[in-house]
């Protein structure tokens, strides 16, 4: 992967690049759809290229791993010819996922003895099982295994969930070195900083991380529950330590308002299940503000669901229909929904990056996040 940085605000630390991978050309700041399984939720390839405009979606390696398995990925020569999605891919390593199953994992030196949260079986997932996995799934850009702390920790805890962390990445870099993509291209491995809201503990993952040279770096364990302005602070803490000329990830993260904001502090890559499942719920974010498509306000409101979309939903049906669609549980509710989401997103970005390269991102995004958190 090549990272190429073609420009930089003048009033902030929002910047534009460009990151050349096997299966195309991403253009940062990009948000990344979440394709948890391999499919975004209830929207097809088509619509994720020609509606949506998205440059790279997420699989994840738990997910994948368990259902449908490495031996059918491998005999379809990759998750992009299992899906029939031809550009760029991330897998996470499913260290938040083995995270979030509690009482159903435990965590040890060499690694993380799990049970599936499918039929109860046992599983372990090693740095270097992990690394093997994901070499066999093929995404352009693999994610180094870690423990994601939860909110709140003490300090002990995360300083000894940090060096552990450290310790998995040594075992995560060294297997990524000795090993190749089954299908003959390229992929880059970056490493996830951690440290919980701890500042010196993240100076010191973020330092361990740069170290190592890989084509990119994650900023992980946010948005789990901390205080906004703290979660902004520590990404700005990350973002000014972690190398300029590697793209920058910020994991899980977010509402409109946090990309915008993540933005302006040096992150180039985003990834949330936020604009599909919140779409899947009624909630539809706009460039005036959030709609609740349950409520009654919208029953006799013919308009377009958004007049200033760039998806054909948008000016294709109106928001009575739409609000019908959802009175009634109808699945077409929960596509319209996801599709328009997830539009608005990535036009979000484009908009973004043609105003950090007309030199007016900083009050181009204030006045954007006054209006991205109304609700209508």
């Amino acid at each position: 992967m090549k990272f190429k940085l073609l420009y930089v605000s003048n009033d902030c630390n929002a910047r534009v690049g460009e990151m050349e991978t096997a299966h195309g050309t991403i253009e940062t700041p990009i948000f990344m759809p979440v394709g948890t399984i391999g499919s975004v939720k209830a929207v097809h390839c088509s619509e994720l290229d020609k509606q949506i405009h998205a440059q790279i979606i997420l699989g994840n390696t738990y997910h994948l791993y368990l259902r449908p398995g490495l031996d059918v990925i491998r005999k379809a020569g990759g998750i992009q010819k299992f899906n029939s999605w031809n550009k760029p891919m991330l897998t996470d390593s499913g260290g938040f996922q083995v995270y979030s199953l509690g009482h159903r994992r435990k965590l040890t030196e060499e690694g993380c003895v799990f049970r599936s949260h499918i039929d109860g079986s046992k599983h372990v997932f090693t740095p270097e099982r992990v690394i093997d996995i994901e070499r066999t799934l093929g995404a352009d850009i693999i994610m180094a295994f870690d423990e994601c702390t939860p909110y709140p920790c003490e300090y002990d805890y995360a300083k000894k969930s940090l060096d552990l962390t450290n310790r998995w990445l040594d075992r995560c870099v060294k297997r990524f070195k000795e090993t190749k993509c089954e299908y003959g291209y390229e992929q880059s491995l970056f490493p996830i900083v951690q440290g919980s809201v701890y500042k010196d503990l993240r100076k010191r993952s973020c330092e361990y991380v740069a170290s190592f040279g890989c084509e990119g770096n994650a900023i992980g364990g946010l948005s789990v529950g901390e205080p906004m302005e703290q979660m902004y602070e520590l990404t700005e803490l990350c973002c000014n330590i972690l190398p300029k000329d590697k793209p920058r990830y910020l994991m899980g993260v977010g509402t409109p308002i946090n990309l915008l904001e993540g933005i302006a502090r040096g992150v180039d890559m985003f990834d949330c299940v936020m604009p599909t499942r919140n779409g899947r719920n009624a909630m539809l974010f706009t460039s005036e503000g959030i709609m609740n498509m349950r409520n009654e306000k919208w029953k006799t409101d013919f308009s377009p669901i958004d007049p200033n979309g760039t998806a054909e939903v948008d000016t294709l049906y109106t928001k009575a229909y739409l609000r019908h669609l959802f009175i009634s549980q109808e699945i077409l509710a929960l596509q319209i929904a996801s599709i328009h989401n997830l539009s608005f997103y990535l036009e979000l970005m484009r908009q973004a990056r043609q105003h950090i390269i007309e030199g007016d991102f900083l009050s181009w995004k204030n006045r954007m996040v006054e209006k991205l958190g109304r609700r209508l």
